[in-house]
Parts: structure tokens; sequence; C-alpha cells
């Protein structure tokens, strides 16, 4: 942008932002923080999600595997136990139910952590 001098001297030459670009720039900037912001706290949500759901994984495993090592059948019913893993303690709920077929029990597994399900597993039982 030119502007004429007054006094016969010569143009000056103005170089720079206006303050509305700065702003609009700044509101950019801005909006693409929060939304590296927002994608960052997800993802770290999801790895903690992700650890909850491998320990509740491994939790429910190791309980069918009890019961497999039983070597008899397990009692129709409801039981409930803690799982220790790295650290934190896991709720387990087993459900035992008849199926049609008695040679086969259908054994539930439901991992709790502070009383929220965080995984469920299903499989049957034969006898051996």
């Amino acid at each position: 942008m030119k502007h004429l001098p007054r006094y016969g001297k010569r143009p000056i030459l103005h170089y720079g932002f206006t303050l509305i670009e700065v702003l609009v720039a700044l509101g950019i900037v801005a909006i693409a923080l929060t939304a590296g912001l927002k994608a960052t706290a997800s993802l770290g949500r999801n790895a903690v999600r992700q650890s909850d759901v491998l320990l509740a994984q491994l939790c429910a495993e190791n309980e069918l595997i009890k019961l497999r090592l039983a070597q008899q059948m397990p009692g129709v019913g409801d039981s409930s136990s803690d799982c220790a893993q790295a650290g934190e303690i896991l709720q387990v709920q087993t459900s035992v139910r008849p199926t049609p077929n008695p040679n086969f029990l259908r054994v539930d597994a439901k991992v709790f952590k502070n009383k929220e399900a965080q995984f469920q597993i299903t499989t049957v039982m034969g006898r051996n």
C-alpha cells in the first residue's frame, strides 16, 4: 500500500499485516490446536481403555481355565471372585447355566472394574 508524501518526499511503503489479518490467523491456529488437543486426549483415553480390556480379558480367561482344570463339571449357579492384574483388582462374575444337552454347560464370565463392565466372554464346557 503506498501513501503519497505531504511535502514532496519519496512514497513510504508499509509492509506487514493488519490487525484483522493477525486475528484471523490467530483464530485459525487456535482452532487447529484445539482439534489437536482433543485428538491427543482421545488417544490417551483409548490407550487406557485398551489396557483395561486386556487385563479384564486375562482375568476372564483365567477364570474359565480354572474351571476347565478342575477335572469336573462346575455346579450350575453364579459365583464371584477378585482378580489382581497389574496392580489393579477386578471383579469376575461367573455364571454357569445348563444347556438342552446335559453333557454341556454354558459358562459366562463378566469382568468389572469399579462396578463398570469391562469384558464378557461365553463358552460351552463339556464332560471330559
